[in-house]
Parts: structure tokens; C-alpha cells; sequence
């Protein structure tokens, strides 16, 4: 086995190869369930990861995006697109990936955010996220529209050690097309 090559770049950095690599690992990790929008919201971050001889291995992005809480705005580290390959699971590397961008999340922000699929959940329940336990919501175009279905699948983490907003006070997240979380 090749020792793995990381890389940690910008969206605007990545090459057509590293993008279209990056595009066709996630669309095959995720078994077909993920959209031109959940490639969208992918894109416009810190991208980290990983490649050896045998191509992609590993991928994770951390984007910015705007919650409100407590008539507060808050710029958030939002993490997208985290897969390993499947001959490759289970040898460390999306803890790898998280670690890098968590050091963006902690460098760059004021807590980090991600919605978890229930394979991933245990990845970063063990890294210290934990599932958001107030409310969730979504400014949309005729005001705040909660999201029950999120809750319980959205984890948060407190950047470089600060605490989390209270959650007796809902998270209200940024519109955006697709899956807002």
C-alpha cells in the first residue's frame, strides 16, 4: 500500500480532475443520494483530502454559512461532503478528514455544524459533536420555518473549546436550495 497524499485547498484551487475525483467519490459513496444542490453546497469552502496511487480516497469540506441565535448572527463552519471510499473504510481517514477540518472550524469560526447520516453519526459523536438538543429553523422567504426533521441528526461543536449558544433558544439557519442541513 502507497502512503496517502493530503490536501487541504480552497474550492478555487482545486484542479477539473480534483473536482470531477471529488464529485464522483461522493455521488458513489452515497449510493446515488447526492444531488446537484448537496454538490453545491459542497462547494465554496476549505476542501481536505486525501489521494494515493489508487486514486480518491477520502473527502470532507467545511463552507461558511450564517445562524441566527438569540438575535445574534453567528459565522458558522458548516461541514459537507465527508465520505471514504468503501475498500478503504475503517482505516482512520475520516477521522483524519474531520481533523483537519475542525482545525478550520476552530481557526475560522464560532462552532461548527453538520448534518449526519446515520452511518456517520458514530464518527463524530466519538470526535466530540454532539446532536444539537434545541430547536432548529431555517430563515425561508416568509420568516422563520422550523425543521423538525432535522433535529436529532444535527450535530455542533464549539470552536477551539468556546461553549455552544444556549440551546433553550432555536438555531435558525440560512436559506439555501436543496437540503438546508
Amino acid at each position: 500500500m502507497t502512503e496517502s497524499l493530503w490536501h487541504t485547498m480552497h474550492t478555487y484551487e482545486l484542479t477539473p480532475t480534483a473536482r470531477d475525483g471529488i464529485r464522483t467519490l461522493l455521488d458513489t459513496a452515497f449510493e446515488g443520494d447526492f444531488s446537484d444542490d448537496d454538490w453545491d453546497h459542497t462547494l465554496g469552502g476549505i476542501h481536505v483530502y486525501a489521494r494515493d496511487g489508487s486514486g480518491l480516497l477520502a473527502h470532507g469540506s467545511v463552507v461558511q454559512r450564517r445562524v441566527i441565535h438569540a438575535h445574534r448572527s453567528y459565522r458558522i463552519g458548516y461541514v459537507e461532503g465527508v465520505a471514504v471510499r468503501a475498500d478503504r473504510r475503517r482505516e482512520g481517514l475520516g477521522g483524519r478528514v474531520m481533523a483537519a477540518l475542525e482545525r478550520v472550524i476552530d481557526g475560522a469560526y464560532a462552532f461548527g455544524a453538520l448534518s449526519a447520516s446515520d452511518s456517520g453519526a458514530a464518527l463524530y459523536a466519538a470526535r466530540g459533536w454532539q446532536v444539537w438538543p434545541g430547536q432548529l429553523g431555517v430563515q425561508g422567504l416568509s420568516g422563520v420555518e422550523p425543521l423538525p426533521d432535522e433535529e436529532g441528526s444535527t450535530y455542533v461543536r464549539g470552536a477551539a473549546g468556546r461553549p455552544l449558544p444556549a440551546p433553550s433558544r432555536k438555531l435558525i439557519f440560512d436559506w439555501r436550495d436543496g437540503d438546508v442541513l
